[in-house]
């Protein structure tokens, strides 16, 4: 057994057949789609009795198919704009107490820096 004369050389693998027998790559686009069923047109999905279709990225109820009440839809809007206002007062608010908060601990800090002083100079004078 040489120590250095032999060296690993595996054998040359063949060259491999065409990895398709299928003629369909072939057939042109159209005749491809037909055969492969690759015509799936739009998207659609039916929620609680309303139709939705995907168009330009989003999901629109198509035309005529909601049965709810017009009234309720409104209802449901003024409602929602109620629930915005309220949350915009509600972060006011909260925006100001932090404010509030953060004066008072300011003030808080400066109140006891001062008494530190007043501590150490009445310390002094003794």
């Amino acid at each position: 057994m040489p120590l250095f004369g032999s060296t690993f050389s595996p054998k040359k693998t063949p060259p491999r057949k065409c990895a398709s027998l299928s003629n369909l790559h072939l057939l042109d686009r159209s005749t491809r789609e037909i055969e492969l069923g690759l015509e799936y047109g739009i998207p659609t999905m039916n929620l609680a009795g309303q139709s939705l279709k995907f168009e330009n990225g989003q999901w629109v109820a198509e035309s005529g198919s909601f049965t709810g009440d017009r009234r309720e839809m409104q209802r449901l809007r003024k409602r929602n704009q109620q629930l915005e206002e309220e949350n915009n007062l509600l972060r006011l608010k909260v925006d100001i107490l932090l404010d509030m908060l953060s004066e008072t601990t300011a003030e808080s800090h400066l109140m006891e820096k001062e008494l530190e002083e007043l501590k150490n100079h009445s310390r002094r004078r003794k």
